[in-house]
């Protein structure tokens, strides 16, 4: 499972089993705003959504911009996981 950057609806999406996990977003050259993140119903609680979320901080730092987690599952998981703090716009 990989996440990519659909730019064109600005959301990050990631294809996981029974459909796609997604994180929807607003930016600009040095801010991503994650406003909403959706996984399907029947793989919640199984690890999906926190393994999208680490591979699109990934690729988010590997653009060199930082974050505004606006989606509460986003917020709880870089307070969950200190080696995400630095990426926190302030």
């Amino acid at each position: 499972m990989a996440v990519r950057d659909n730019t064109e609806r600005r959301r990050f999406e990631m294809d996981v089993e029974g459909g796609m996990a997604f994180a929807n977003y607003r930016a600009d050259d040095s801010v991503v705003v994650v406003t909403h993140t959706e996984v399907p119903a029947t793989l919640q609680g199984r690890g999906v959504g926190s393994q999208f979320v680490r591979e699109m901080l990934d690729m988010i730092r590997a653009s060199g911009r930082k974050v505004v987690p606006a989606c509460g599952f986003v917020a709880a998981f870089i307070r969950g996981h200190s080696e995400y703090q630095d990426l926190l716009a302030r």
